[in-house]
């Protein structure tokens, strides 16, 4: 019983962070930091080619 009730503590533990995520948005406000980091990276490396 007692390995029952802690798998349901780390079930509800795990869906409250999901939800959390889901509902602030979290996951695309760290893929635009990323996206702006690698924008930066991208755009002073050295070209081969211009187009």
């Amino acid at each position: 019983m007692n390995i029952l009730l802690t798998l349901v503590k780390i079930f509800l533990g795990f869906f409250l962070i999901t939800f959390i995520i889901y509902f602030l948005n979290l996951d695309m406000k760290l893929v635009r930091i990323i996206y702006d980091l690698l924008g930066k990276h991208y755009d002073t490396m050295k070209r081969d080619k211009k187009l």
